[in-house]
């Protein structure tokens, strides 16, 4: 790698490694030095052996010439904390912290989070890695702070891979699909340097194209935020696979909201609003890697897909149901051109079936090529299966690869070829096609998958994220008590009053006036508990219904007619990702249709508008079939009252559960609020 005066140049690119410890896994560490052909001075380092691994080893760090610039730390959890204190003494540039034993195995060890306060305390300002992690791999540097065997080979340039896994981080180096991998860095439990730090600095390398992410829990939200600026600035896409995403938000469980958010919606609305490509498996984690590496994010997801057999087309179409992907359609200029060398025969259309007329025919596949990846495509697909190389001759397929590569020349458009099997792209093929500047993709629907989520408009990044710890104290308000307080910040609520009595509710509803609604307060899914009454059109309606309800209270409330759709609008704080905001459909649609859509707060008006626009109900909101529209400005400003009261009050969870939208209203007919005790509304 090429650092540009990072802090963490010393430890990401050393000149000399020191190697505590003495055992297997230390000797590997010297071991994949060798193999990988470092050049500095490797030290080994054990109170009593005289070598370790074939060179001679020092009996403490006090005995080496000098700091070195990077150490592996092989050695039990007591010691690494003492070595990780002489290390930062002597000036060593950084560590690995192998052992594990630290904060991830606090609930089996009562010492894990004390040990790894310790060691933080103990490194300093020196960079350290782990506890519990692997360490990294620099493959433009030939650096292996690494203690078992790995895939990577030396490289010029390539994709940075950071996992808080590192055994995932060791299968990803054995992938055999082409992609070239700068480097692969493991963090364990980010006890000092994490994510967000490490990405940061392979931002800054020139030999890194892209950076994929392997997460199990960010770092620190604000710097990981900073890092998602800065490789954006840097051009340099970012592809994350989260696994466990956000589990802490399922611990709020008053509202409706909580679920719907779930243990997903907080990090996907994150990497949507940083511009980060959000992926689910491994494999489609690679295949945008590759993408990202050859051709960078890319503008849309407007595919041109070629093939030579009318199986593939069809494939490729049908596999793209499901998939945020499009197939645009062809223009006259690009029908005169491909019907002037396919002839009359080939029906002519995108995913195409060019047939095997021109099979070997080098120019006429490159023209047709050409001219398909001419339209709005911003990536060219060419269905390519190559034939087992140790029983076929693959000479032919050959002249495929040379047309594709005259055609992309040609077009100036980026080209991808792509086997339906992975078995059909041998790795020798896909390391050529990449030196040639066209992906090496493989299997359709994964394939699809990168190019969905490479493709995505970038999300909102104009305001810092909302961050807040959690209140103390916390209680949850009553339904009259949540929504007084939102209606200081604005949101339209039905004239209501709560009442003890049966007798009084009857009194209420006539100062109100008839309908009116009765609930029951003090339960937060009042439908599910029967303890909603709507429609009641007079006071002996009003207090037969009021006798059926719970004792805790009565809430008395105006009907409001002339709804056309209910929303919900809810807001849970995420330790992890910040304030999720929640729109979905409302009412006692919310779990039967699960139609929602997270963003974070804040967001702006723009942003929540094209949300609302992309739920199914939005069909309703903007009118259905000659129905009149939702009042959608009334909708936005009460959406924006909300995110303003969870802004400015210590608020853990907010929900607004119908918000009933009409021709000219948007009025919050139930509400729930948990926050500090303090607040009170």
């Amino acid at each position: 790698m090429r650092q540009q005066n990072s802090p963490l140049d010393r430890l990401l690119r050393p000149k000399s490694i020191a190697v505590i410890g003495g055992g297997v896994w230390c000797e590997q560490v010297i071991e994949q030095n060798r193999k990988f052909g470092f050049s500095g001075e490797i030290w080994a380092v054990h109170p009593t052996r005289s070598e370790i691994a074939g060179i001679p080893a020092f009996s403490s760090l006090a005995d080496l010439p000098h700091a070195p610039d990077a150490a592996f730390v092989g050695i039990n959890r007591q010691a690494t904390i003492e070595i990780v204190r002489d290390l930062a003494a002597k000036g060593a540039g950084g560590a690995i912290c192998f052992a594990s034993g630290f904060r991830e195995a606090s609930a089996e060890l009562a010492d894990g989070g004390d040990l790894q306060s310790a060691l933080v305390e103990a490194a300093g300002s020196m960079a350290i890695l782990g506890p519990n992690c692997y360490g990294l791999l620099n493959a433009t540097a030939n650096v292996a702070l690494w203690p078992d065997q790995h895939g990577l080979v030396p490289v010029k340039r390539g994709v940075a891979i950071v996992s808080q896994s590192s055994n995932i981080a060791i299968n990803l180096t054995m992938q055999a699909r082409g992609l070239p991998i700068a480097a692969v860095v493991t963090v364990g439990n980010q006890a000092q340097t994490g994510l967000s730090r490490i990405g940061a600095a392979l931002v800054e390398d020139e030999a890194v194209t892209a950076i994929g992410f392997y997460i199990e829990g960010l770092d620190d939200l604000q710097a990981f935020e900073v890092f998602a600026a800065k490789a954006k600035a840097a051009g340099k896409p970012v592809v994350a696979l989260k696994i466990g995403r956000s589990a802490q938000a399922q611990a709020a469980t008053i509202s409706h909201t909580a679920s719907l958010a779930g243990n997903s919606a907080g990090a996907s609305a994150l990497f949507s609003r940083l511009g980060i490509a959000e992926v689910r498996s491994l494999p489609v984690l690679l295949e945008a890697l590759k993408i990202a590496h050859v051709v960078g994010k890319l503008p849309n997801t407007n595919i041109a897909s070629l093939s030579c057999s009318g199986g593939e087309a069809n494939l490729m179409a049908d596999t793209a149901i499901g998939h945020s992907v499009s197939f645009p359609a062809l223009s006259e200029p690009q029908k005169a051109g491909l019907r002037s060398v396919l002839g009359p025969k080939v029906a002519l259309a995108n995913p195409l079936d060019y047939h095997t007329y021109i099979w070997g025919n080098v120019d006429a596949m490159a023209e047709t090529f050409a001219h398909l990846a001419s339209g709005d495509a911003s990536l060219a697909l060419v269905i390519l299966d190559f034939p087992r190389s140790d029983r076929c001759n693959s000479s032919e397929w050959a002249k495929v690869i040379a047309a594709v590569e005259a055609a992309k020349n040609k077009a100036g458009k980026p080209f991808g070829i792509l086997s339906s099997l992975p078995e059909t792209m041998p790795e020798t093929i896909a390391q050529d096609l990449m030196a040639r500047g066209i992906v090496p993709l493989t299997c359709l629907d994964d394939a699809l998958a990168a190019i969905e989520t490479l493709g995505a408009p970038p999300g909102e990044h104009s305001a810092p994220l909302h961050i807040a710890p959690s209140p103390e104290n916390l209680r949850t308000l009553n339904e009259a008590e949540a929504k007084a307080l939102l209606k200081t910040f604005g949101v339209r609520i039905p004239q209501s009053r709560a009442v003890p009595s049966a007798s009084e509710a009857a009194r209420a509803a006539s100062d109100i006036g008839f309908p009116v609604v009765l609930k029951g307060t003090g339960i937060a899914h009042k439908t599910e508990a029967g303890a909603v009454a709507l429609n009641l059109p007079d006071p002996v309606s009003v207090e037969k219904a009021a006798l059926t309800m719970p004792p805790a209270g009565i809430l008395v409330e105006e009907m409001i007619t002339g709804t056309i759709a209910e929303l919900l609008v809810g807001v849970v704080r995420d330790p992890a990702h910040g304030f999720v905001l929640t729109l979905a459909a409302g009412g006692v649609l919310t779990e039967l249709l699960q139609d929602s859509v997270s963003l974070l707060v804040p967001s702006s008006r723009d942003t929540v508008h094209a949300a609302l626009l992309s739920l199914k109900l939005s069909k309703l909101l903007t009118g259905y079939r000659g129905q009149p529209a939702c009042d959608l400005e009334a909708i936005l400003d009460t959406i924006e009252a909300v995110q303003a009261c969870v802004m400015e009050r210590p608020i853990e969870e907010l929900e607004i559960n119908p918000l009933l939208c009409g021709a000219d209203f948007a009025i919050a007919a139930d509400a729930l609020i948990r926050c500090g005790g303090q607040d009170d509304g």
